[in-house]
């Protein structure tokens, strides 16, 4: 079974992108971040007529996330992050694909930092902590799925200084990923990947593509009642380099 994982970053902008990936990798299931697409503005059929059911939460112009599943239609368990009645952003789903529960987390990005942006982010954070836990003591086949907006460590980044700033490497940023992973979540590319510089995220600006100036930001944890089955975990980078590209590649993992 191979789960991906894709900020697509306008899914409408994209979708010959993404529907050139679909019938190439194949993925069972797809979280996929960004959409921004109202709900209406989803091109359910598109995706449909490669195969696909879909379940989503639009929002216009920002944010936006969706779950694909291939020949099977997902079904869905939660479209919200519980914990903060008053926040309408459109950055969590969850659904129910073949016995196993998949999210799409669409985590805020922070910036700038220091100030209420970053403190969203922590909060949500600490909101998908609690949340994640109830997976952990329900001991429930889980993945927990999408663009985290934070490179957990040095060897998620490539070599420099000049995001020294962001909110994407702050300590707290990186000590709530390791908090949330602590509970006994699996980060699949790195326990398949321990010591490889990987990449799911190039920014458009100052040639960092070609330059392989990339961040890891895109992550898939897999819950302790599917970590043993944890067979391959991977990036379609390739993706990252065609014409009308995401800056942002499918990262996936496969499970036995």
């Amino acid at each position: 079974m191979k789960i991906a994982t894709f900020n697509i970053n306008n899914i409408n902008r994209r979708l010959p992108n993404l529907l050139a990936w679909l019938r190439t990798a194949k993925p069972d299931v797809v979280a996929l971040q960004e959409l921004k697409a109202s709900d209406g503005e989803f091109p359910a059929a598109a995706i449909e007529k490669a195969g696909y059911g879909a379940v989503w939460r639009g929002q216009k112009t920002w944010n936006g996330v969706a779950i694909l599943a291939r020949k099977a239609t997902p079904i869905l368990t939660r479209d919200r992050l519980p914990g903060r009645p008053g926040d309408h952003e459109a950055r969590y789903i969850e659904a129910a694909v073949r016995g196993i529960i998949v999210t799409s987390i669409y985590l805020p990005n922070g910036n700038p930092q220091p100030g209420p942006k970053f403190d969203y982010k922590l909060d949500w954070f600490a909101r998908l902590k609690r949340h994640a836990n109830t997976f952990i003591k329900q001991d429930l086949p889980v993945v927990l799925a999408g663009d985290y907006n934070v490179a957990p460590t040095e060897i998620d980044i490539y070599p420099t200084r000049s995001w020294d700033k962001d909110a994407l490497v702050q300590p707290k940023s990186r000590a709530a990923f390791a908090s949330l992973v602590s509970q006994g979540w699996c980060d699949a590319i790195r326990e398949q990947h321990p010591e490889r510089r990987i990449y799911t995220f190039w920014d458009y600006k100052r040639n960092r593509w070609p330059r392989d100036a990339g961040l890891r930001l895109d992550h898939l944890l897999l819950s302790p009642a599917l970590a043993s089955r944890l067979a391959k975990a991977g990036v379609d980078r390739d993706v990252r380099g065609e014409d009308g590209a995401s800056d942002h590649a499918p990262a996936w993992v496969v499970l036995k």
